[in-house]
């Protein structure tokens, strides 16, 4: 099933159970009135949410509305955790080379993950509001998922029984402000605004076999300005499945039904190397940081710039069959 929150009701807004085909939605307040709500109360609410997905799916509920995108909040606009790992090492290896910081070896069997603001997510048609150029604005393309309450300890096999939906992320990056945040020690947090979210989030039976080993095994797509900029394949080349980034966050910690864990940017790798922009017909990049990273080995100096007031970016998967699986996150950055 695939399930919105659509605005009114206040700061959590409204659950709505949404059509496969993302035409059309049905309030559900009989049987939770906001995503948190149901995820409060999965074991009894998702059996009722699925009955209401199939009767919508089937056109039999002649109360259900056209569902309209840029009236949905994030699924969940605020939530109780947001820890994004950084599962695609790639990546990290990427920007760090940018920033002339070496890379320790165990990155690559011990996951990186940071705890973000989760106090206020974007909607996925909501414009990127930032207050200056200068700080080096980037979009970061990513997966994510929902989970249930996960016990403390819970191991990486069985952490993907806790997750109860997946979701898009388009982690928002201040690329220039990272540097001297980072060197205080203390981690991210002037440098990563709100994160925006796919319209819909998704029980992971959406995706059929393209979720197996706690991956989805898809092209993430990203255009900027109307061109494709990145189709990386979420499932390659992700070092740490969810199972493990699971387990990472609750090492030493209860996880609340509500918890967002991302999977950091989707990066691939190419014949060993960064890989080729997606003009050049490479996969592309999941953020302009990776792809001025390429031009500054290939050529000296970067010549992507970042984003600049009126551009636009829009990040979306799609099934084998061409179909849009979350809807898409589209939003154009503006001044503040």
């Amino acid at each position: 099933m695939k399930l919105a929150t659509l605005r009114g009701g206040g700061r959590d807004g409204r659950l709505a159970v949404v059509s496969r085909d993302l035409t059309r939605a049905v309030e559900v307040p009989e049987i939770a009135r906001t995503l948190q709500s149901a995820l409060d109360d999965w074991t009894r609410a998702a059996p009722a949410l699925a009955a209401i997905a199939g009767e919508l799916d089937a056109g039999r509920l002649y109360d259900a509305v056209r569902f309209d995108p840029a009236a949905a909040m994030a699924p969940l606009p605020r939530a109780y955790q947001w820890a994004d790992g950084s599962a695609y090492v790639n990546h990290v290896e990427l920007v760090r080379r940018a920033r002339g910081a070496t890379m320790p070896p165990e990155f690559w069997t011990d996951p990186l993950m940071y705890q973000g603001a989760s106090d206020h997510m974007l909607g996925a048609c909501e414009d990127i509001r930032v207050r200056d150029e200068a700080w080096g604005i980037d979009f970061e393309a990513e997966v994510a998922v929902i989970t249930g309450d996960v016990p403390m300890g819970v191991a990486a096999a069985d952490a993907l029984r806790h997750v109860r939906l997946l979701v898009l992320v388009n982690d928002v990056s201040l690329r220039n402000l990272i540097p001297a945040e980072l060197a205080k020690g203390f981690g991210f947090f002037q440098s990563k605004p709100a994160s925006s979210f796919s319209p819909v989030a998704v029980t992971p039976d959406e995706l059929g076999d393209a979720w197996r080993n706690g991956r989805v095994h898809l092209p993430l797509l990203t255009h900027l300005n109307g061109a494709l900029f990145g189709r990386p394949e979420a499932g390659v080349d992700m070092t740490f499945g969810f199972g493990e980034l699971i387990a990472h966050a609750a090492r030493t910690r209860d996880l609340v039904a509500g918890s967002i864990i991302g999977s950091g940017t989707v990066s691939n790798r190419e014949n060993d190397g960064p890989g080729r922009p997606a003009a050049q017909g490479g996969a592309g990049y999941s953020c302009i940081a990776e792809q001025r990273v390429v031009e500054t080995l290939l050529s000296g100096a970067p010549v992507t710039p970042f984003l600049r007031f009126g551009d636009r970016v829009r990040i979306e998967m799609r099934d084998r069959a061409g179909h849009s699986i979350f809807g898409a996150i589209d939003q154009q950055l503006e001044p503040k």
